[in-house]
């Protein structure tokens, strides 16, 4: 019986899920290959190892790569945004790449096409039915554009609110073109329903490697380690710890003076890396595991002023059996009770408090990671959160209904 043929769109090569987006694709793209060929068209934006590249080529029919690294990726981002487009189009943009899967979607009659974020909407084959397109957009990037717009000033407030104009656009054309639009909440879901009501939309969480993330011992009942883990040179986490570490941390000190709080992530930047400085603050930087990181914490901490969609750290942190403190922002598309697997803090007199609270009480802290652990058990497993997107893809039933494409614009080119 011969299997379905996928296209699969993603913008940055679902090598290792060393980072929220690319968590995702990886996990898409290694359940697609079980079940179905897989035509895989991707982009580089960091040099790709020889053993990622023929893992790629091992699980795909097809693959073809588009580097976009170095100097001329920016130059693109700026032409497009100069031109009427969004940068982030410009970033992921590549003319080879596009002719590849031009020359594709003539030789295969492709039985779907997984578009994976907005920026690979310009390489989608134009002969491919909207019935046939499910776009993946993870979350509604045109509203944390404009988030990051309300917290920036000067020219970078207009650059963001720009930028955040054109996505909206470009995430209501990519919809019209598209069957179904999958994102990683229900709640980045009911919010695009309002931008895109004429298309299905659909909640489809992110799982966790419940196998991979999973504590190998409990944490130290005299503990003081707070832990953070995400990638440091992403304008969400930056923003999240410059402000826990200047605000909030300070109130956790004062209560729990021997307190240590370790950032793990990858590319800290230079404004992170000064965080180093503050008493009790280590900047760990990029480690190839962080699970033993995880083990150490006593308190895990997720404290977002900037979030859209779904938090992986939280998640990993929950899986790995530790107590987790998150704000708001981090909460949201999450179903964690507070008070019940988490625990929320918004202020830093609220931080202070439930992080030193945990830290003096580990039957406390236990109950809740317990809790936590459960809850993603039952929620996200990788599978589970796979199945929607299956059915969407037409892997688990016929799809019914058609509806007309509308061309899309190409990116320009420098």
């Amino acid at each position: 019986m011969n299997r379905p043929r996928i296209l699969y769109l993603a913008h940055r090569a679902p090598t290792a899920p060393d980072r929220g987006d690319r968590i995702r694709s990886y996990h898409w793209l290694t359940r697609l290959a079980r079940e179905a060929d897989v035509w895989l068209a991707t982009c580089a934006d960091e040099p790709l190892t020889q053993v990622e590249a023929a893992r790629l080529e091992a699980l795909c029919e097809r693959t073809a790569i588009a580097t976009v690294a170095g100097r001329g990726r920016w130059l693109r981002g700026a032409s497009r945004l100069a031109l009427g487009g969004t940068a982030t189009e410009g970033l992921f943009w590549s003319a080879d790449l596009k002719q590849q899967v031009d020359a594709w979607s003539k030789e295969v009659s492709f039985d779907a096409a997984l578009v994976f974020c907005s920026s690979m909407g310009a390489y989608l084959p134009r002969s491919l039915p909207a019935e046939r397109v499910v776009l993946d957009l993870v979350d509604v990037d045109s509203e944390k554009w404009h988030n990051y717009a309300a917290r920036a000033r000067g020219p970078a407030r207009w650059l963001f609110d720009l930028e955040g104009r054109r996505l909206r656009s470009l995430e209501q054309k990519l919809a019209a073109r598209s069957h179904a639009v999958a994102l990683v909440s229900e709640a980045e879901a009911q919010l695009f329903r309002g931008i895109a009501p004429s298309t299905p939309v659909f909640g489809v969480p992110n799982g966790v490697d419940l196998d991979y993330f999973h504590a190998t011992q409990s944490d130290e009942a005299e503990g003081r380690t707070c832990v953070f883990v995400g990638a440091l040179d992403y304008r969400a986490n930056i923003d999240a710890v410059t402000w826990f570490c200047h605000e909030a941390w300070p109130e956790v000190r004062r209560r729990q003076p021997q307190a240590t709080l370790l950032l793990v992530g990858r590319k800290p930047t230079v404004a992170v890396r000064q965080l180093d400085s503050i008493a009790g603050v280590r900047v760990v930087g990029q480690v190839p595991d962080v699970r033993p990181y995880l083990e150490q914490a006593t308190v895990a901490v997720a404290p977002l002023r900037i979030a859209r969609g779904i938090q992986n750290k939280v998640l990993e942190a929950a899986a790995m059996s530790r107590a987790v403190v998150v704000s708001p922002a981090a909460l949201e598309g999450l179903e964690l009770q507070p008070g019940r697997e988490v625990e929320l803090a918004e202020d830093p007199r609220e931080w202070g408090e439930r992080i030193s609270a945990l830290m003096n009480d580990a039957p406390r802290r236990r109950a809740l990671a317990m809790a936590a652990r459960r809850h993603v058990e039952a929620k996200h497993s990788w599978q589970a959160c796979f199945e929607p997107l299956a059915r969407l893809l037409g892997l688990r039933r016929e799809r019914v209904g058609a509806k007309p494409a509308p061309p899309l614009g190409e990116p320009a080119t420098t």
